[in-house]
């Protein structure tokens, strides 16, 4: 069996029309080497080709032009996601006039996208995993934009929720998958610096919606009537975080292969070479480099599995086991503790993360008056009677200086991810993001609480990434979108209970909450001490 190395910058050898290769070696251009060797005297008539695991082919494929691509097309897939998320955050100080909100109406709107996600999340995960990656990316792209983009034309909130969590429903399917289908075309010890590159993308998403609010929803040129609908400066900024996930999901639709892991596990071991010698042209354009022969150890699983539920037993019965079967596999064996420290954790992280990032543009509105949020318990009674218009810009340019703050933590994950490993990053950056919770509550300036929510952004995206990258080793192929996909869902229900928690306490008792998230993100930390180490592992 061929091994698989990483070293220097040889031009590839080929000779002969069948050849076994025993290394592949890539440099950092994408060159690779492939040498020649037999086991035993072969007849130059016989037909005898290496087979390779996944792990060797991706090796032999090299590294280049390709995976910088790739990384091109599943960043903006989840800048997409995040601008559709983020986004709903400022349309708080503004859309509360239009559609009369209450504070605990403005909790359920930014709930409303995550009990979609929570919805959409294992359902497309486990499609993912039964139908492909990138089919599933296209269809829940689509919902996302589609829906996204209907919801600026509703006249009442209850419309604007429903259509508000359609969209989260695509948005569920898109951020596990396209973590899957990205790490399943990097070389191993490529892994955690291109996971980490991707998870920046969220950042760009962030700040993309947040220069977006700043540029739109302030300007009086972007209010207009559309025949009854008054369409205000905020729709038209709900048009505008559409367009991402649109274009994304016409980019896949039109250009992207399926995941060579994901084909060799469904069998389909043609469809994975064609994806080889995809990602090997582009890698090795003008290196004069030729393909090689081989063929790859595939798994036949999953095509007979899916014969199983044509059985006489009831197909909707069968159906429903067979889509819980995953679940069960990820609370068996050896994947039992880990998952269910990983489901602590998503659910930590998303409680404290998006429980505080929804609320920052109320909180900044409200910290207009002077000092902390939670310093003046009557500020909740003069936030209900504030005008929205005009819109205070102040509020929309702090919320790009904190999207801004991510950059640090995305620029320190990628450096030192590969040499730490994601668990000690992810452990550390959850007790970071809890004292710098703590002390957003403590300080009683507005300068102060603005640098404390800059450096729980910073902070709190380092575990976010390193989140991504443990998350997709930790698990087989087979399991891998269905298991983000069941945590991200458990990341939902944590987010909207963060949500509701603000919507129906920041009025009252705002320091309730932000404590609640500070001690929150503290078990997770803590939580993440028990994971195994994962550090450049092979992808199985």
């Amino acid at each position: 069996m061929p091994s698989v190395n990483s070293t220097g910058d040889e031009e590839p050898l080929l000779s002969g029309k069948r050849q076994l290769y025993n290394e592949a070696d890539s440099d950092n251009e994408g060159e690779t080497l492939f040498e020649r060797s037999t086991s035993n005297e072969r007849n130059a008539d016989e037909d005898a080709r290496t087979r390779l695991t996944y792990e060797e082919a991706i090796e032999a494929a090299g590294f280049g032009s390709f995976h910088w691509l790739l990384l091109l097309v599943c960043g903006w897939a989840n800048a997409s996601d995040a601008v559709e998320i983020v986004g709903v955050s400022f349309l708080l100080p503004t859309a509360r006039c239009d559609l009369l909100l209450s504070s605990s109406d403005m909790g359920l709107l930014t709930a409303s996208i995550f009990l979609g996600m929570m919805v959409g999340g294992y359902m497309w995960g486990y499609m993912a995993d039964r139908r492909g990656r990138s089919r599933v990316l296209v269809v829940s792209l689509t919902v996302n934009g589609l829906f996204g983009g209907l919801a600026s034309a509703a006249p009442w909130f209850w419309l604007f929720l429903l259509l508000r969590f359609i969209s989260g429903v695509g948005v569920g399917g898109s951020i596990p998958v396209i973590f899957s289908y990205f790490s399943e075309f990097m070389p191993r010890l490529r892994r955690g610096a291109m996971i980490s590159a991707l998870a920046t993308f969220w950042m760009a998403g962030n700040i993309l919606a947040a220069g977006l609010a700043w540029l739109v929803i302030p300007r009086s040129w972007a209010h207009f009537s559309l025949g009854p609908l008054d369409f205000q400066s905020w729709r038209v900024f709900v048009v505008l975080c559409s367009i991402p996930s649109i274009t994304s999901a016409l980019i896949f639709k039109l250009f992207m292969p399926e995941s060579p892991k994901f084909l060799m596990e469904a069998g389909r071991e043609r469809e994975a070479i064609h994806v080889f010698r995809q990602m090997f042209r582009l890698n090795m354009r003008g290196k004069g480099a030729s393909f090689p022969d081989f063929s790859l150890h595939v798994n036949m699983k999953q095509r007979e599995h899916k014969t199983e539920i044509r059985q006489p037993c009831g197909r909707l019965a069968a159906i429903l086991k067979q889509g819980l079967m995953p679940v069960r596999q990820m609370f068996d064996g050896n994947l039992k503790s880990r998952s269910i420290v990983l489901l602590v954790i998503f659910y930590c992280i998303s409680f404290g993360y998006y429980g505080l990032w929804m609320w920052f543009p109320e909180l900044f509105a409200r910290m207009e008056a002077g000092g902390s949020p939670c310093a003046n318990m009557s500020a909740g009674s003069e936030q209900r009677n504030r005008s929205c218009y005009p819109v205070n810009t102040v509020v929309y340019e702090e919320g790009f200086f904190i999207a801004a703050a991510n950059l640090p933590g995305n620029i320190f994950t990628i450096l030192v991810i590969d040499n730490v490993g994601g668990k000690l990053l992810l452990s550390g950056s959850l007790l970071m993001s809890s004292l710098s919770v703590f002390l957003i509550y403590v300080v009683q300036t507005k300068t102060q609480s603005l640098v404390l929510s800059c450096l729980f952004s910073g902070v709190s995206v380092i575990t976010w990434n390193a989140l991504d990258v443990v998350g997709t080793e930790l698990y087989p192929t087979q399991l891998r979108s269905s298991a983000l996909g069941f945590f991200a869902g458990a990341g939902r229900v944590a987010a909207i209970t963060g949500n509701m928690a603000f919507g129906n306490l920041v009025d009252s008792d705002c320091a309730v909450p932000v404590l609640l998230v500070s001690v929150v993100l503290l078990a997770g930390g803590m939580a993440a001490f028990f994971l195994p180490r994962s550090k450049q592992t092979e992808l199985t």
